[in-house]
């Protein structure tokens, strides 16, 4: 039986959450500039592809550093910062 590496996914969780509140931090920053331009569907798109790409660079990373347990903590952290998005702008504070 495989054990847990608690370490590990501490680990991932606190790089996850950092990442991810900077990944929504960005969607909150490409929104507000997106809906000053002309053309907002391609600043969008823009902002989009380069945040995943962070955040797909940063997984990577993480896997290949700390293994499987430090990339489950990672996306995990991604997971419940989401939630967290979610719930702050659905009450109406604006993040």
């Amino acid at each position: 039986m495989t054990e847990v590496d608690w370490a590990a996914i501490a680990g991932g969780l606190a790089i996850g959450a950092v990442l991810s509140v900077l990944f929504f931090a960005g969607l909150k920053v490409g929104m507000r500039l997106a809906l000053r331009t002309r053309t907002p569907v391609g600043f969008l798109a823009l902002s989009a592809a380069l945040r995943i790409a962070v955040l797909l660079a940063a997984g990577w990373g993480v896997v290949q550093q700390g293994g499987v347990w430090t990339f489950a903590g990672f996306a995990l952290a991604f997971l419940v910062v989401r939630m967290g998005a979610i719930t702050l702008v659905r009450a109406g504070d604006a993040l």
